[in-house]
């Protein structure tokens, strides 16, 4: 870890600033909470205090000390927004859209596969697909990835680009945005 720290001018870090105490060459929150991001360490601070995060920063192996500091800043955001649940109630609202959407991509391949067995069994009349059923169901994914919750996860995706395949089908998420860890 020590070839990847930035450079420490004299300052205090983060830490050392709020809690109001001298920091050393050696301070363990130094790395980690730096000067020129100050609510960072507040935000920890306020839900798990100063003591725990030291406590925590030990245990954990110094190369996978930066995760842990992420993972604690994250969850003390989430925590300091929705006091009751913190991140578990955004993955609960993530799981219960996928319910939502899983059943919602079921009614649209049985929508398809009726069209495509009308659209294949001949008959003398006039037989088209309800296509607009079809963007019914894309606006309503679009409406559900633009919430809050997913920050941006969708912005700029033109829904009426997504593709289906030959069956009528989108049977690959693929050219949906889906976060990547960098």
């Amino acid at each position: 870890m020590k070839g990847h720290e930035p450079p420490r001018s004299t300052s205090s870090c983060a830490a050392c600033k709020f809690l109001k105490r001298r920091c050393s060459p050696t301070c363990l929150f130094a790395p980690y909470f730096r000067s020129d991001d100050p609510k960072k360490f507040a935000k920890v601070h306020k839900v798990f205090g100063a003591s725990n995060v030291a406590k925590i920063l030990v245990e954990v192996p110094e190369n996978q000390r930066d995760d842990a500091v992420n993972s604690l800043v994250y969850e003390a955001e989430a925590r300091l927004r929705d006091p009751v649940y913190g991140c578990i109630g955004a993955i609960a609202l993530l799981q219960r859209k996928t319910v939502e959407l899983q059943q919602e991509l079921s009614v649209a391949r049985t929508r398809l596969a009726r069209c495509a067995a009308v659209a294949g069994g001949g008959g003398g009349g006039m037989t088209t697909c309800p296509v607009s059923e079809d963007r019914v169901l894309m606006n309503s994914l679009s409406q559900i990835v633009m919430n809050p919750v997913w920050e941006g996860w969708g912005e700029g995706l033109d829904w009426n680009s997504v593709e289906l395949d030959r069956s009528g089908c989108m049977d690959e998420l693929s050219q949906l945005p889906f976060p990547t860890r960098g």
